[in-house]
């Protein structure tokens, strides 16, 4: 290679490695420059959330008792107050129920006992103040149902109703017995539209081999009294097609058949 291209071809390499090292020198600048301004960033961010904890500092802090003395109240009331009102409750139970309870095995004096059992007596509370005085309890709750069901057999329908629709039950069968109790009374003062949602209502909670077919067949006499007889026909076809071995599934294929012929 002649000198005169030999230098050419070094100012060449020369020009485009300078030019090759101004572009990586611009690029590491270019880097630096924006790890910086995130560095920047996080740390404007960092300052500002200090200054806006430091400036609410106070507001939080009182938050944070507030939440802790609530939790505490809670945890109190819960403890000093429900538990020991529900064992009250349940201890003062226990007088009147035995007078219901004697009514209800036949004992003599019925409407009597019933009555013992529903205002109390010698200083005991009886189901009606049971149910006024620790109403916020499970056995208050029961008071309701105990008090409206001795209204019932003391023939006292609008007081039945009044204290079994207070009742209130997750237990399929004392929820069913509660709901046709209050069909029972409707019934009994002629409000038979009334009785028979009630008895529907006690028959379509949580099946059973005792409520369901019972408050069926209830349902069915009750709409066959107020002449729907198709529905009838569908109430005691409900409880053939699934309680043939109730008591109610026994004989209810006369009904199906008068409730067919009605039609």
């Amino acid at each position: 290679m002649s000198p005169l291209i030999f230098k050419k071809t070094m100012a060449t390499y020369k020009k485009k490695y300078k030019a090759e090292s101004k572009k990586v020198e611009n690029q590491i600048d270019e880097s630096e420059f924006e790890t910086a301004g995130v560095l920047n960033t996080l740390d404007e961010t960092a300052s500002k959330s200090e200054q806006w904890i430091e400036k609410n500092s106070k507001p939080l802090f009182y938050s944070l008792v507030g939440i802790v003395v609530l939790f505490l109240a809670y945890f109190a009331y819960t403890n000093y107050v429900v538990a020991p009102n529900e064992t009250e409750a349940t201890n003062e139970l226990a007088f009147p129920r035995k007078y219901f309870n004697e009514a209800q095995n036949g004992a003599s004096g019925v409407d009597s006992l019933l009555t013992l059992g529903l205002e109390g007596a010698n200083g005991k509370y009886g189901f009606l103040d049971i149910a006024e005085s620790f109403s916020g309890t499970d056995a208050g709750n029961l008071a309701n149902y105990y008090a409206g069901i001795s209204y019932l057999k003391l023939k006292k329908y609008d007081k039945a109703i009044e204290y079994l629709s207070e009742f209130d039950s997750e237990n399929a069968v004392l929820g069913a017995v509660s709901n046709g109790a209050i069909g029972d009374a409707f019934a009994d003062i002629n409000q038979l539209e009334d009785a028979l949602e009630y008895y529907e209502k006690a028959a379509n909670g949580k099946s059973n081999d005792f409520t369901t077919p019972l408050f069926l067949h209830k349902a069915g006499i009750t709409a066959m009294e107020l002449k729907d007889f198709s529905k009838a026909e569908k109430l005691f076809t409900q409880i053939k097609e699934n309680y043939s071995k109730s008591d109610q599934g026994k004989d209810v294929e006369k009904y199906i058949a008068a409730a067919k012929f009605a039609q």
